[in-house]
């Protein structure tokens, strides 16, 4: 896989029936390894290890409904509370992220009401803060570390 825009981290991977898998210390299994998942993972590393998320704050591809579609978010991070702290969509390196990226992690933000997103490619990383009574976003250079 290649490499990707975040500090380097150590992945558990295994090779069966010609498929390679990586560990997903979120859900607690092995997973194909797509390109997006490569993201995804550097992506929960950089929350748990540099930005300091408790795991168990974490939540990866569930199921939410938007305008009665079925769909799938990449990862959640919840405050204490319940309430979404951060809502991340994750693409695959060579899918280049613009306003329909951008459009689709709004769709799903009308449901979930994320106080921050994210979008990366592993290449690019976008970070926005939510003003929902304005509804519109501000740009970010960061997330915020975890903090309680």
């Amino acid at each position: 896989m290649q490499p990707l825009n975040f500090p380097a981290y150590s992945f558990r991977i295994k090779n069966s029936q010609n498929r390679h898998y990586i560990f997903d210390g979120i859900r607690k299994k092995f997973v194909v390894l797509q390109p997006e998942e490569w993201v995804r993972q550097h992506v929960l590393h950089f929350l748990v290890f540099t930005k300091k998320y408790p795991k168990s704050l974490i939540n990866v591809e569930k199921q939410l409904t938007v305008n009665t579609l079925k769909k799938r978010y990449d990862v959640v991070v919840f405050n204490p509370d319940g309430s979404i702290f951060l809502l991340v969509e994750c693409k695959s390196p060579e899918i280049k992220i613009n306003q329909s990226t951008f459009d689709q992690i709004a769709r799903y933000n009308l449901q979930l009401q994320s106080q921050y997103l994210m979008v990366t490619n592993g290449l690019e990383h976008y970070y926005c803060e939510m003003d929902h009574q304005e509804e519109k976003y501000r740009f970010l250079k960061e997330i915020p570390d975890f903090s309680r």
